[in-house]
């Protein structure tokens, strides 16, 4: 069963949300594809969603099949029914505990399966402030904070050292979207499971009109190839001039 190895991260902001991805996804060392892992669902002047997925792609398009049967059949519960996102991301991950469930056999061929996934849902419903949510595949699911903005799913720990030190909830959207290409990149440097097309949103608060701001990057695209050279020229400049260790030695 094909696993969404990935890296998404998305970013609230005092500007809207910013929302960052990559594409690819693994089925083995000799089978790597890509695949969308950003999902967009408009309704002007009424709400704006984003929804990012990472783990298991057989839950994942599972969760997203069915919230577009519950649109299309204008179900008592669906992306349309909720007041606030956190109304959503319950909903969803409902969703989610419902198609894992399918696929978590005690015994059998398919015993051990992992068939977890993971969202980010981020948005904005009416005049209700835009919020931004990662839920767990228990269905569970927290918000992002003053004190740390942004919110992360897969495999994060390569990427989170620079969101640590440069995104603030002031930080301008420009600022974070650079920072969450580079927060990509470093991941994909470290960890083949990630790569590209990298996909990038942004939402401004209070629109509530699907004309976000969006690209994607594919491998050879110049825009990426001069943040690498750029990022790594600076690192290697920046750690030249740290103190110098002989102090320390002297001192012994």
């Amino acid at each position: 069963m094909v696993c969404g190895m990935t890296y998404c991260l998305a970013m609230s902001l005092d500007d809207g949300l910013v929302f960052c991805a990559d594409s690819r996804t693994n089925a083995g060392a000799d089978r790597v594809s890509t695949y969308s892992k950003m999902h967009r669902f408009s309704f002007p002047r009424d709400r704006v969603l984003v929804l990012l997925s990472s783990g298991n792609l057989a839950t994942s398009q599972a969760v997203l099949a069915q919230i577009e049967r519950d649109l299309e059949s204008s179900a008592e519960v669906n992306l349309k029914s909720g007041d606030y996102v956190s109304d959503i991301a319950d909903y969803v991950g409902e969703l989610l505990v419902k198609e894992k469930t399918k696929y978590s056999k005690p015994s059998g061929p398919d015993a051990g399966l992992d068939a977890s996934a993971t969202f980010i849902l981020g948005g904005q419903i009416g005049e209700h402030a835009p919020e931004l949510y990662m839920i767990y595949p228990e269905g569970n699911h927290i918000t992002a904070s003053k004190s740390q903005p942004y919110l992360q799913i897969g495999e994060t720990k390569y990427g989170k050292p620079i969101l640590d030190r440069i995104i603030r909830s002031d930080t301008h959207y420009v600022t974070a979207m650079t920072c969450g290409i580079v927060s990509l990149d470093s991941t994909m440097r470290s960890n083949a499971t990630v790569g590209p097309p990298l996909e990038c949103l942004f939402y401004a608060r209070d629109s509530l009109e699907p004309h976000c701001r969006y690209f994607k990057l594919d491998e050879n695209h110049p825009y990426l190839a001069k943040i690498r050279e750029s990022w790594d020229a600076n690192v290697r400049m920046a750690f030249d001039q740290l103190p110098n260790l002989d102090q320390v030695f002297a001192n012994e």
